[in-house]
């Protein structure tokens, strides 16, 4: 195997090479996930899958790619309908972001089938609970702190579903993390050692760290009020409330994205082409519609501004799909629908917003939940990082989930500590300053 590369479980079978040479290059013996590191900073990582397919992979491989704090540049997607061949190339979203590569082949080698015969769309299952921890720490109060504690956790693959902050009298902080662990090893003690050693090092000697079980912890979320959830969860929302400001003048003209179907190329496939802006989970965000639209892709292509005709800053995709019953996508309706689903999808996959509670200023984050389940990926760790940009300290933060417009949202909420040198209570210029910096970063304006 050449150098820089990292290889998964063996599998079987062939596939269709896609994207030239270097793909190729990638491919050793009969391996089912191999990955061609970069040779230097700033150059891509080759991933490439090659396994038995089943219903949602592309999206599931996606939403871990995402997950990682990677971005994926381009990519080629192929199936029969029981083989599939997939190569993302892909860069870390910033220098920041330690990429755990091991582990990384390991939850994609996680995902690929077994070679058995399996349905191509079987039924969409709930995912099994997760076990509950909670993390302890103890610290000296200071900015900018829950953000750097979530960067270390999110490096180590650990989940935060809820945090409660409070202060000592003496000037401490005490933080309260309720955590799954995506590699599902916390009950065993190497792994909590691991946690809270890698917090001390990282945060300094002054901070002491304890991992608990959290057995019988329950994800109790209070509803939102009702006209506050009709305007986060609306329908329609404005496409300025996209990160248009920081987009080129060439950009803008296609930020609403252009949809187009045509049945003229393949007697048994529609062809689906988008050409939008380029924004953080775009990939993610059109394979997780079309997967929840019962839409099979047999094959795709995903082109940024650095490959062919593709304008600066802009994303083309094209997309050879047929319905569930194995028909082309012909209903003008039907197309109409899928149309406007994406690009609701596409453009507003997160939806901010701030609101008063009480005397308190609360920050209000939501995205919606896969039909199998699952929710988006680092939304908690860019809602930190644009807090902690603008100085702003969070007093608590939970996450729950609520149904809205026919489907599960999933709702972060962040009570915010209102500063003299950032005052949110009563200035409206500021609050909009939190939900601009708060949305473009979960957009990838910033990162």
């Amino acid at each position: 195997m050449p150098v820089g590369e990292v290889a998964a479980r063996p599998g079987g079978g062939g596939g269709m090479v896609l994207g030239g040479g270097m793909a190729a290059a990638a491919v050793g013996g009969d391996d089912a996930v191999v990955m061609q590191l970069a040779a230097a900073e700033g150059e891509e990582t080759v991933i490439t899958v090659n396994c038995p397919d089943q219903a949602g992979l592309g999206c599931d491989l996606c939403r871990t790619i995402l997950e990682f704090g990677l971005r994926i540049t381009r990519g080629d997607v192929s199936t029969d309908g029981h083989w599939c061949f997939v190569v993302f190339w892909v860069v870390p979203r910033s220098s920041s972001i330690k990429i755990r590569w091991a582990s990384l082949k390991n939850r994609l080698m996680s995902m690929c089938p077994s070679s058995y015969s399996i349905p191509f769309y079987p039924d969409i299952s709930q995912p099994g609970p997760s076990q509950y921890y909670l993390l302890k720490l103890l610290s000296p109060d200071r900015k900018g702190l829950l953000h750097d504690v979530t960067h270390i956790l999110s490096d180590l693959e650990l989940i935060i579903h809820r945090v409660k902050v409070c202060t000592t009298p003496d000037g401490r902080v005490v933080d309260l993390f309720f955590i799954t662990d995506g590699m599902e090893l916390l009950h065993k003690k190497e792994r909590q050692e691991e946690t809270c050693s890698t917090l001390i090092a990282t945060l300094g000697p002054s901070i002491s760290c304890e991992v608990l079980s959290a057995e019988g912890f329950q994800q109790g979320f209070s509803s939102l009020p009702p006209k506050i959830a009709e305007e986060l969860f609306r329908v329609e929302l404005a496409d300025s409330e996209i990160c248009s400001s920081s987009l080129s003048v060439e950009l803008k003209k296609v930020q609403t994205a252009t949809i187009n179907f045509d049945n003229s190329l393949s007697p048994a496939h529609t062809l689906v082409q988008i050409i939008c802006a380029d924004q953080k989970g775009l990939i993610y965000d059109i394979l997780r519609t079309m997967k929840d639209c019962n839409i099979q892709i047999f094959y795709g292509r995903f082109r940024s501004d650095k490959k062919g005709s593709v304008s600066k800053g802009c994303r083309e995709v094209d997309l050879f799909v047929k319905q569930v019953d194995g028909k082309k996508v012909m209903d003008p309706e039907k197309q109409d629908a899928l149309r406007s689903r994406l690009r609701s999808e596409m453009l507003h996959p997160l939806r901010v917003m701030i609101v008063s509670r009480g005397p308190d200023t609360e920050l209000l984050v939501a995205n919606p939940v896969e039909l199998s389940g699952k929710g988006r990926p680092r939304v908690f760790y860019d809602a930190t990082l644009a807090l902690k940009a603008l100085g702003i300290c969070i007093f608590s933060a939970e996450i729950g989930r609520q149904a809205a417009s026919e489907r599960q949202w999933e709702v972060y909420r962040f009570l915010l500590d209102d500063s003299k040198e950032f005052p949110l209570a009563n200035s409206l210029t500021n609050r909009n300053r939190v939900v601009d910096r708060v949305r473009k970063t979960l957009m990838g304006c910033y990162n």
